[in-house]
């Protein structure tokens, strides 16, 4: 990359330079309408402001300490409770971002917003996502510079994908779609990235009897280590990890053994308690963050 690029980078686990990040009241935590909306939208239970809030900025906390410069989308209309999740409504590439068109209905005011911050930030757009097709980045995960596997799922369908390989291939990327499993059903989140985090160059952590067989095959043909997450963490998101480079690692602090499991591979595990931006939406760290700079 070029110097004084500001955004970029095909890798999960380059340096993070930049963020971006919604707080929740960003988000629309504040707006009682909007919280009333907590069984729809699938949440466990009616969301806390104040715990919320204190959580996220613990998190943006320990993205600051590690070295990484941390931007806020603004609040804007038509956002959900989901907006928090930051990470699914576009993606990043060299060329530019591309706005996702999120399989969730009540998601699809988010990648206007983020439209607006790069503007603001001098970040291209690439393009767009178009219906009919569907696509959320939680789906997407680089294994190389020149590799991005696509979870083929209830948000991110074949239209969609068809749309993203025609944004990246260009670039000189070549595009592997894996099925996701059925799991609790289209109206509860199961993201790729609920199932893998890519935490090194040839390492992911894995939620490995999720995962299709296809994927596991993929991640072995091209020799990555395989580490297992603790099955009895799985609800808690323990596979939900954010690689910062130089085998550091962002994790929700509720997961002391995956984390332990971690640590002794050789990885440095900063945590933050996220029962309430986490558990109760079902998005951890990785999605509660958009790279805009890796290096």
């Amino acid at each position: 990359m070029s110097a004084g690029k500001t955004y970029g980078g095909h890798t999960m686990t380059g340096v993070l330079r930049r963020v971006m990040v919604c707080s929740p009241k960003a988000a629309g935590w504040t707006d009682p309408e909007e919280t009333t909306r907590w069984r729809e939208l699938s949440y466990y239970r009616e969301p806390d402001l104040t715990t919320a809030e204190a959580q996220h900025a613990e998190l943006r906390r320990e993205l600051e300490a590690l070295g990484t410069e941390v931007l806020s989308v603004p609040a804007g209309e038509d956002l959900s409770l989901d907006a928090i999740y930051v990470h699914d409504a576009s993606f990043i590439t060299e060329g530019g971002a591309i706005l996702m068109h999120p399989g969730k209905p009540s998601r699809r005011g988010e990648p206007a917003l983020h439209a607006l911050f790069y503007e603001s930030q001098g970040i291209p757009i690439l393009g767009a996502i178009r219906p009919p097709g569907t696509a959320e980045a939680g789906d997407m995960a680089w294994l190389d510079s020149t590799t991005l596997l696509v979870g083929h799922g209830y948000r991110t369908n074949d239209a969609g994908i068809e749309q993203i390989r025609s944004f990246v291939e260009p670039q000189g990327v070549d595009v592997i779609v894996v099925p996701l499993p059925h799991g609790p059903g289209p109206s509860v989140c199961l993201h790729l990235m609920s199932l893998i985090s890519v935490i090194d160059t040839r390492a992911a952590l894995v939620d490995l009897p999720w995962l299709a067989v296809q994927t596991v095959l993929e991640l072995r043909h091209r020799d990555f280590k395989l580490i297992e997450i603790y099955p009895s963490e799985r609800e808690t998101m323990a596979c939900n990890v954010l690689a910062l480079g130089d085998r550091k690692l962002v994790a929700l602090e509720e997961n002391e053994k995956t984390n332990l499991r971690l640590r002794q591979e050789g990885f440095e595990v900063a945590t933050f308690y996220g029962t309430e931006i986490s558990q109760n939406g079902g998005g951890g760290p990785t999605c509660l963050t958009r790279p805009l700079l890796r290096s």
